[in-house]
């Protein structure tokens, strides 16, 4: 009698052991989607359309723009955009609208738990890294590649790196001695404007990469995040 009472209390004990480990498991992994949706999370660049600043390979940790833009929606922010001209912004090129925050973090617990396998959302992201030069209601010409944007409210444009407090270098390329400026990714571009739900990004290489010189303003809701600190490699180890 004894030995049964005391195998019923040991077999009691492991469940209850097996049962907070399971708990412990679910709060760690709601807890990681969480801070993965919603606070931050990492991005590889894998191509060179952000040299001479980033190059193919970087890794970054990327600031989600999904509270802050799921509030603004609410009317609690005064400012629809929550990020500046120079800044630069990881972009979903198949994001129509900005999901639920709920449906956001459940979303990022499907993934963990089915190793990427299924999305509550969209298992086809087309993920950029672009610069922001233009917002809402600014205008935007291209010449010699640079853009000039003439920010709404004001009388006159300037060059990109004029309005920006984080300065950066741009790589622009040799144009050859038969360069058709009608060609895709030409030096220079007519005035555009950006609508009131859009911004204005661009490559930092200049050359060959597609950006809103070919796609056009792209509407807010693209962006995702933005981009905070370099991780690796660890010699470029800081903000880009």
């Amino acid at each position: 009698m004894r030995t049964h009472r005391r195998s019923f209390i040991e077999q009691k004990t492991k469940r209850n052991k097996l049962v907070r480990i399971a708990l412990y498991g679910v709060i760690a992994i709601t807890a990681y989607s969480i801070l993965t949706s919603l606070v931050f999370s990492t991005h590889t660049l894998d191509n060179n359309s952000m040299k001479p600043q980033l190059r193919a390979k970087d890794r970054f940790i990327v600031s989600s723009l999904a509270v802050r833009s799921s509030l603004t929606k609410l009317g609690l922010f005064e400012h629809a955009v929550p990020f500046n001209r120079g800044d630069i912004v990881l972009i979903d090129r198949k994001r129509t609208k900005i999901p639920n925050i709920i449906v956001v973090v459940a979303d990022s617990i499907v993934r963990f738990c089915t190793l990427q396998t299924v999305s509550l959302l969209s298992n086809h992201e087309n993920f950029y890294i672009k610069r922001v030069v233009a917002l809402p209601g600014d205008e935007v010409t291209v010449s010699g590649f640079v853009c000039r944007v003439k920010q709404r409210g004001e009388s006159y444009a300037v060059t990109e790196l004029e309005l920006t407090d984080k300065p950066y270098n741009i790589d622009i390329p040799q144009v050859p001695a038969l360069w058709d400026e009608s060609l895709p990714f030409a030096s220079s571009q007519e005035t555009v404007i950006v609508g009131e739900q859009e911004c204005y990004v661009v490559s930092d290489d200049r050359s060959n990469t597609n950006d809103s010189r070919t796609w056009g303003p792209i509407p807010l809701s693209m962006v995702t995040g933005r981009v905070m600190f370099r991780y690796w490699p660890l010699n470029r180890l800081g903000v880009p």
